[in-house]
């Protein structure tokens, strides 16, 4: 994986973990009776772990049965990329493709089909801009009833086949009306490109969501009409093959930060309104804390001297300047640094998605995104990245395991998790918060553990592969 991708399992199986405790803590309390075989831990489901290297053997003599005995499978290529060679899944099927494209024999009427279930398969698809795409997926139903039996058997399944060239035509229709508004040729590939990159300002797997940007909240409909408004000002397009126009995409960001400033001079109008009914010092904890301490503060100074309570305002006051200063310039600092990463990121992405993997090191550093209106001054950045490495097995393991999931690691790696000595254990915390963040289901919650420090991982790991061997 990609130490992107780490972050990203990191913080998903922290949750899984953390799901599977709190309900065998809830079951527990209504004396139900827990059954006596070991729970299967999915975080398994890992590369790395025995279990994953059990499966690719068993893969291995599935193909081979298959090649071997049923006639379907004659004259089929079969090649199987296991969890030893480093990548995800669906982007080593399209380093693939691409690979394919490269050959001076390649047909380019070939069709392809990708099958899985992930909304990122069809951005990928659409970076090819191959004719003849498809995705097959199963049907995903919503709201079922908890005892309802779950179908698994292919034949009972309801599966949907969706062509990515009638996907094409619809982008084409959304954005037809700026054909006549642009000073500059119109490309749908182009346009299709620019949708890609729209899409990935709410939410990736890689990157959280821009604040109040929501699909159930009619984020893409904002996103379309502002790009519709602003390209024709533009003089060319956004994403230029997996390559970010920064000035183009500032001058696109600055003209969608306009919703920033009405979504907060909305929630200004509410807050304005709630303060004239509960007051000032209950609206948050951090302003009760403030008014308190203020006032305990004009209590001391009764008792002082005139001349002294004058000193001790002015070295307040002093004090309070200071402060401010310092408190003023380190958000700032932050805030930059915050958008800074989010530009990097986007880049990062795209290229990941058109031409693979450009750092194996980079990662987005920060819970949350940035506003719209910090990112800023980018036009003349230069985003750089260091390829690095992929992780080594245990390395990655540590790095996406919760404490909870220890078992999965080699014995002499286990301590790292739960020893109090341990010098990295503040990185696999018992219990942590999760923030919603604007959404509606626990899964896309926004799991606040810390990152893991890159360095000081590979040293312990790199010490305790030595002890494994």
């Amino acid at each position: 994986m990609t130490r992107t991708s780490t972050s990203v399992s990191r913080r998903r199986r922290s949750l899984s973990a953390k799901e599977a405790e709190d309900k065998i803590k809830k079951a527990l309390e209504k004396g139900e009776v827990l059954p006596s075989e070991a729970r299967f831990d999915s975080n398994c489901i890992t590369p790395g772990t025995d279990f994953m290297a059990r499966l690719q053997e068993q893969l291995k003599y599935f193909v081979n049965s298959k090649l071997s005995t049923d006639n379907a499978w004659k004259g089929v290529n079969v090649y199987l990329s296991g969890h030893e060679t480093p990548g995800e899944g669906e982007h080593k099927i399209m380093e693939f493709i691409r690979w394919e494209n490269t050959k001076p024999d390649h047909d380019p009427n070939t069709r392809h089909c990708l099958y899985g279930l992930d909304a990122d398969l069809m951005m990928l698809g659409l970076t090819s801009h191959e004719p003849h795409f498809s995705l097959l997926r199963e049907e995903v139903r919503f709201g079922g009833k908890k005892n309802q039996k779950r179908i698994t058997a292919p034949e009972e399944t309801t599966f949907h086949l969706l062509h990515l060239s009638l996907f094409r035509e619809y982008i084409d229709y959304e954005f037809s009306e700026v054909k006549n508004k642009i000073s500059f040729e119109y490309d749908l590939e182009r346009i299709i490109d620019d949708w890609i990159l729209m899409g990935f300002l709410v939410g990736n797997d890689f990157i959280p969501h821009l604040p109040h940007l929501h699909i159930n909240h009619d984020a893409l409909p904002l996103l379309y009409r502002t790009y519709i408004s602003v390209l024709p000002t533009l003089g060319g397009y956004l994403n230029e093959n997996g390559h970010l126009n920064l000035g183009n995409f500032e001058k696109y960001l600055e003209k969608l930060s306009e919703f920033d400033r009405e979504h907060f001079n909305e929630v200004f109008v509410d807050l304005k309104w709630f303060e004239s009914k509960v007051g000032n010092k209950y609206l948050n904890e951090a302003a009760g804390l403030a008014a308190e301490e203020a006032h305990c503060k004009d209590s001391r100074k009764k008792d002082l001297k005139d001349s002294l309570c004058l000193a001790a305002l002015d070295e307040d006051r002093d004090a309070q300047q200071t402060y401010l200063l310092i408190t003023g310039q380190l958000l700032c600092e932050f805030l930059a640094n915050q958008a800074l990463c989010y530009v990097e990121g986007i880049q990062w992405i795209l290229h990941y998605y058109y031409h693979g993997v450009q750092s194996w090191s980079w990662y987005y550093p920060h819970h949350y995104a940035p506003f719209l209106s910090d990112v800023r001054n980018i036009a003349h950045l230069k985003l750089t990245f260091d390829m690095g490495k992929p992780f080594m097995p245990f390395q990655q393991l540590l790095g996406v395991l919760p404490s909870a999931s220890k078992d999965l690691l080699p014995q002499s790696y286990r301590h790292l998790m739960t020893s109090e000595n341990s010098s990295i254990i503040e990185y696999y915390p018992l219990d942590f918060k999760t923030d919603l963040n604007g959404k509606q289901q626990e899964w896309e919650a926004v799991v606040l553990i810390p990152f893991i420090d890159e360095v000081r991982r590979h040293t312990h790991t790199h010490t305790h592969t030595h002890k494994y061997k």
